[in-house]
């Protein structure tokens, strides 16, 4: 049987973090769909929404099994549409628990087709969020261990260092 997943986010910007994720989620699944989602929310995306699927794309070109779309709406339903059975959430901490266990509950709502799998970092990337991030660079910090050069370079950039 083939199974298909995605890994849903704002990817703002894409970490070597999610990347590990994706690359590990990659072995379970036959295609792995890092989807990019247009909304952020309450968020104020520092990269577009077409630059973050391009970062994601750069970091995924020579894998296989692993596609980068970006998508409007809801998580399940673009899951649906693609064919997917699994929506992948990264859980670092106690305290991303609640949230993620609010939404893997309220998409089991939305649909049974589609279940949710966590998948905990590794040790190395478990302090790692994009927002950190973000700050990190934007304060003149050093992102080299936390992001690929692409992203740096596109950080460096963006807080006007490059």
């Amino acid at each position: 049987m083939k199974v298909s997943a995605m890994y849903p986010g704002t990817f703002d910007p894409i970490t070597l973090g999610h990347e590990d994720l994706v690359r590990r989620a990659a072995r379970l699944y036959d295609k792995v769909i890092v989807a990019i989602a247009a909304y952020t929310g309450s968020k104020s995306p520092m990269f577009t929404f077409g630059e973050r699927v391009e970062l994601a794309k750069a970091a995924f070109s020579s894998l296989k099994n692993i596609e980068v779309a970006g998508y409007e709406g809801l998580t399940v339903d673009f899951a649906e549409e693609h064919g997917l059975a699994v929506i992948i959430r990264g859980l670092r901490a106690v305290s991303d628990f609640e949230y993620e266990f609010q939404l893997a509950n309220m998409n089991r709502h939305l649909t049974q087709n589609v279940e949710t799998v966590f998948l905990t970092p590794t040790d190395k990337y478990t302090f790692i969020s994009s927002s950190l991030v973000r700050e990190v660079a934007s304060l003149g910090g050093d992102v080299s261990e936390f992001v690929s050069p692409d992203v740096k370079q596109a950080l460096l950039e963006r807080c006007g260092r490059a």
